[in-house]
């Protein structure tokens, strides 16, 4: 049976939770991480979370094993602990693979509700 991204998306929400922005943001403040899987030209179209780190979702897998000797530090540093990474993407489906897979990779991960979309209609804060 073949699967379209949308039925992808489905999925992967089936298996992972999901967090309100205001929520990550709190989170984030405890040492929680904020990952954001969108591509570079987003972040410099419609701005970042400050203090979250960027991978793109193509890189992520390689980013966030420690053996491919290309792992992100701060994101490895929470494989296996008590810290959740909370992933955002502009809605919401890349961040859903994306937190699947690091599920999957032994993280504990949640989807940041509405993605970007939903961080700025919380009011919270953008770096352009």
């Amino acid at each position: 049976m073949t699967k379209s991204m949308k039925d992808l998306v489905a999925d992967a929400k089936t298996r992972v939770e999901t967090i309100r922005p205001g929520d990550a943001q709190a989170a984030q403040a405890r040492g929680d991480l904020i990952l954001d899987v969108r591509e570079p030209s987003e972040l410099d179209s419609d701005g970042a979370v400050d203090g979250a780190i960027h991978i793109p979702r193509g890189l992520l897998e390689s980013q966030a094993d420690p053996d491919t000797g290309k792992g992100h530090d701060a994101l490895v540093a929470l494989r296996h602990s008590e810290g959740c990474v909370h992933v955002l993407c502009a809605s919401g489906a890349r961040a859903a693979l994306a937190a699947d897979t690091l599920t999957t990779m032994g993280y504990s991960a949640k989807v940041i509700d509405g993605g970007l979309g939903g961080w700025k209609e919380a009011g919270l804060p953008i770096k352009s």
